[in-house]
């Protein structure tokens, strides 16, 4: 049902269109796909200055020295995730097409300032060096089926590999490249287990999802290795494959 409107509301009405004519056949509102500004709108807020914006990225990310959520970013220099998205990017193409020793690294949904690793073998020589770890065969299975099925339970890894992980989950807790990601919701309440930041550092990707298929070949070789070593056979005639981190 349509309402009358008193004389005071007609005259509000017609102050606001006579701002900018006639309403009719004005142009459609066109929105900036980054700030969410109308274009053309002349606003009192003033539009974002993207070289100060980039300024308070870089510092933050500097001062923090571990990855920042871009949630959080955006929250501190308010302005839409997607944006902020937009301008680290664009610093991030800043670093690699400058001559600079630094550059974004993207970790999931958070990013992290840090050197590149060509400058490597000049940093050494007057930062610490990083620790050095050795993964053997029994800790690269655990954490390839943690990898691929997280989260996941302790008891459904031992039921993969067909023996105890105990050893292996206990080292990769320790290296930091797994952690409890809470508890199942089944009966003894088992811990959920998934990898972390410093997994995905270690093994140069940003996500999980950038992880290579699964060799089924290798899947099956994990099964013979894990038989014997059920069964006892061939102990002590075969030692373990290692790969060596950084971490």
């Amino acid at each position: 049902m349509n309402q009358e409107l008193d004389a005071n509301q007609v005259q509000d009405a017609n102050q606001v269109l006579d701002v900018t004519g006639n309403n009719e056949n004005q142009p459609e509102e066109m929105h900036d796909e980054g700030t969410g500004a109308i274009a053309g709108e002349t606003s009192d807020k003033a539009e974002p200055d993207k070289d100060r914006l980039k300024a308070t990225l870089e510092a933050i990310l500097f001062t923090m020295g571990e990855s920042v959520d871009i949630d959080r970013l955006a929250l501190v220099i308010e302005q839409k995730k997607s944006f902020t998205k937009k301008l680290l990017k664009e610093m991030e193409e800043e670093y690699t097409a400058s001559h600079r020793g630094i550059t974004l690294l993207w970790l999931e949904d958070a990013v992290q300032l840090c050197t590149k690793s060509e400058f490597y073998s000049d940093l050494i020589k007057i930062a610490k060096t990083p620790k050095k770890i050795t993964l053997t065969d029994t800790v690269i299975e655990t954490l390839s089926i943690i990898a691929y099925k997280q989260p996941v339970t302790r008891q459904e890894i031992e039921r993969i590999r067909g023996v105890s992980c105990d050893h292996a989950m206990n080292k990769l807790l320790e290296y930091d490249l797994i952690t409890e990601l809470g508890r199942l919701d089944a009966p003894g309440r088992p811990l959920l287990f998934g990898t972390t930041e410093q997994f995905l550092r270690c093994f140069g990707v940003s996500s999980i999802d950038e992880l290579p298929e699964i060799d089924h070949v290798k899947m099956e070789e994990f099964k013979v290795e894990a038989e014997k070593e059920i069964s006892g056979q061939g102990a002590g005639d075969q030692v373990d494959g290692q790969i060596s981190l950084d971490i």
